[in-house]
């Protein structure tokens, strides 16, 4: 194998199927990268035990300056080799490969030989046999991920929660994520697809999915019996899929509340922020709310034994229903307030005791999340 390619668009593509590379791999080779050669171009390829990225550097595109003078194949390990490639001197690279998979890389005055792996022994990719897809605007997709992984467990004692659970039906993707201590549900109306999806994606996946996605472009995905495949550009990410059924969500959303607050979701967040430098310092890390629609009114309290307390009242765009002294985990309900933005939220509460739902004020079904609360006594 021999090619010259030009640095930046080489780099690029190193970057993104790095991101599926890990040291702690039982694997040895998949600690590489694998690069094929052949007639449209190069293929670079990263793996490991959940996600498989594949992206292709086209020779017919002129700003990647590529040329292949010989193809093949070799598996260089990643560590070093992004390394070598960031820190040549030029802005051209060649590499080439010999029959013993001596690998020598050329730029300017500088060159390195590191061995090679044999391509033959990578794990092939899994095999998503089916043309059938679904597209998606890749903001929007990237906004409900952002929206909902906050809420996945990061205990392995339940592998299925440390998902997001997805529902493609009747037009309309919904999707949901819970630790058993909060959950956050979001859904959105798409078309081009008739058939039914429910899967779960390990909520990793989707955070590095997330981190790839760039404004303004659209996301193909593809579902097998265990694997889910997203295409976009020039990228292909593979996941694996969580075996098993997920919980029935549904029932643990209130359908009734007898105590209503809106206000700036930014607002709650920077006081909440405020109670937490002191309920951090504390055991319990508790923040307590005290409503009184009399007054309309609420207070948020903050305290550590050890360091002192912090009281703060806010008035909201509306409190109505019953007084009410709630206590909380603040990290739960700030990644909660940090989904919705700038936006304007309503609360909704029925007991001190049962889970509480916050919403956005406009197109509110389309986007919950819910908190439970800490009892204090």
């Amino acid at each position: 194998m021999k090619f010259s390619i030009k640095r930046s668009a080489f780099i690029q593509s190193l970057n993104t199927v790095s991101r599926a590379i890990s040291s702690k791999t039982t694997i040895p080779i998949l600690t590489g990268i694998k690069i094929t050669a052949d007639s449209e171009g190069l293929i670079l390829t990263g793996s490991n035990a959940d996600i498989s990225i594949e992206t292709q550097i086209k020779i017919d595109d002129a700003k990647n300056e590529l040329v292949i003078e010989e193809e093949g194949s070799v598996v260089l390990t990643a560590g070093f080799f992004v390394s070598i490639v960031r820190k040549l001197p030029d802005e051209k690279m060649d590499l080439s490969v010999s029959n013993d998979l001596q690998t020598t890389i050329k730029s300017g005055q500088s060159e390195f030989t590191i061995n090679g792996l044999n391509a033959s022994n990578y794990p092939h990719l899994p095999e998503i046999d089916t043309d059938d897809s679904v597209t998606f605007s890749g903001d929007i997709f990237k906004e409900i991920i952002g929206q909902t992984v906050i809420a996945v467990s990061t205990q392995e004692s339940r592998p299925i929660l440390t998902g997001v659970h997805f529902e493609l039906s009747a037009g309309k993707l919904l999707a949901v994520a819970t630790d058993s201590h909060r959950l956050s549900q979001r859904s959105i109306n798409f078309s081009g697809s008739d058939r039914d999806y429910n899967f779960i994606i390990p909520g990793k996946s989707l955070n590095e999915l997330s981190r790839m996605i760039e404004e303004h472009q659209d996301l193909e995905m593809r579902i097998a019996e265990n694997q889910v495949l997203f295409i976009f550009g020039d990228t292909f990410f593979y996941s694996r899929l969580l075996e098993g059924n997920y919980p029935d969500t549904s029932r643990l959303i209130p359908e009734e509340s007898t105590t209503q607050v809106q206000l700036e979701a930014p607002t709650l967040l920077a006081s909440i922020e405020r109670a937490s430098l002191l309920s951090h310092a504390s055991r319990n890390n508790v923040v307590k709310l005290t409503i009184t629609p009399s007054d309309g009114r609420i207070e948020i309290t903050g305290d550590s034994p050890d360091v002192g307390t912090v009281e703060e009242e806010l008035e909201p765009e509306s409190v109505t229903g019953d007084e009410l002294e709630i206590s909380f985990n603040p990290d739960y309900v700030k990644d909660a307030l940090h989904s919705f933005g700038k936006t304007m939220i309503e609360i909704s509460f029925s007991s001190a005791l049962r889970p509480f739902t916050l919403k956005p004020t406009e197109d509110g079904d389309s986007f919950i999340q819910l908190v439970t609360p800490v009892r204090t006594f």
